[in-house]
C-alpha cells in the first residue's frame, strides 16, 4: 500500500484518514500490522511524532491495536458490529462512572433502544433463538429455587445473555450493539442496587417478556419490556448528573 501526502491537510489528519480508509477499504485485513511509524513517517514525508499522533487516534477509535516489544507494531483490529459494541461499552461506562449523565437520561436512552428491540424480536426471532430464550429463563428459574442471592454473578451474566440475544433476535445488528454495550455498562449498577423485593418482579417480567417473544406477540413484548424497564428507575427521580448512582459504581 502506497500513501501520499496532501498538503491541503494538516499532517496528522491525512495520515489518520488514509490508514482509516485502507483498514475499511481491507487494503489491510484484519490482524495485519501496518507499515513501521518510520517507514510511514517516510511515506507520508512527515516526522515519526506526527504519525504516533495519527496510530494514537485510531486507536481510541477501535482501528487499531497497539503492541509493544520487537514483534509488535500497529495491528488493524476486527471492524464491525461486535467491536463497536465493544467501544461503545467502555465509553459509556467511563462516562456513567464519572457521573456526567443522569439516571433519566440513561433510562430514556435505554427505553428507546430495547422497547423497539422486543418488538422486533417479537417478529423476526428465529426457532433456534426462541428455544435458546426459553433455556435461559428457565436456568434464572433454577438459581432463584436454589434460593442464589440476586446479585449473584451467574445470574447477572444470564441476564446479559437474555438481553443480549433479544437484541440479536431484533435483526438489527447495529441496534443489538448499542442495546448490549448499554446493558453491559449498566446492569452491574441495576444489580447491585437491586431490592430483594423486586428480584422477584424481575423475574416475572423477563418471564413475560420471553413468552412474548416466542409467541410472536409484538405488543405484549413491548409492553412487557417497557414493564421490565421501570424496575430500572430507581424509585425516585434525579434532578441532576451528580445524582446519578453510576458515578458511585466501583
Amino acid at each position: 500500500m502506497s500513501f501520499q501526502p496532501e498538503p491541503v491537510q494538516r499532517p496528522r489528519d491525512q495520515i489518520e484518514r488514509q490508514l482509516r480508509e485502507a483498514i475499511v477499504s481491507s487494503a489491510f485485513k484484519r490482524g495485519e500490522r501496518l507499515p513501521s511509524e518510520a517507514e510511514l513517517a517516510s511515506q507520508f514525508q512527515v516526522s515519526r511524532s506526527t504519525v504516533r499522533e495519527a496510530l494514537r487516534a485510531l486507536v481510541a477509535q477501535g482501528f487499531i491495536s497497539k503492541v509493544p516489544g520487537a514483534g509488535g507494531g500497529s495491528f488493524v483490529q476486527t471492524v464491525d458490529h461486535e467491536s463497536l459494541q465493544s467501544q461503545l461499552s467502555g465509553s459509556l461506562e467511563t462516562i456513567l462512572k464519572l457521573g456526567s449523565v443522569s439516571i433519566q437520561e440513561v433510562t430514556r436512552v435505554r427505553r428507546m433502544l430495547e422497547i423497539p428491540a422486543a418488538r422486533l424480536a417479537a417478529a423476526h426471532r428465529s426457532d433456534e433463538q426462541a428455544a435458546e430464550l426459553q433455556s435461559l429463563i428457565q436456568r434464572q428459574e433454577e438459581m432463584v429455587r436454589e434460593k442464589r442471592d440476586h446479585r449473584d454473578p451467574e445470574l447477572f451474566e444470564l441476564g446479559m445473555a437474555l438481553y443480549n440475544l433479544i437484541a440479536a433476535a431484533s435483526g438489527n445488528r447495529l441496534l443489538a450493539s448499542f442495546v448490549s454495550a448499554m446493558g453491559r455498562a449498566t446492569l452491574p449498577v441495576y444489580t447491585r442496587d437491586l431490592k430483594p423485593e423486586d428480584a422477584k418482579a424481575t423475574l416475572e417480567r423477563s418471564r413475560a417478556l420471553v413468552a412474548a417473544i416466542v409467541a410472536q406477540d409484538a405488543d405484549a413484548a413491548e409492553d412487557a419490556m417497557a414493564a421490565q424497564l421501570d424496575l430500572a428507575h430507581y424509585g425516585g427521580p434525579a434532578e441532576s448528573a451528580t445524582d446519578s448512582p453510576f458515578a458511585a459504581a466501583e
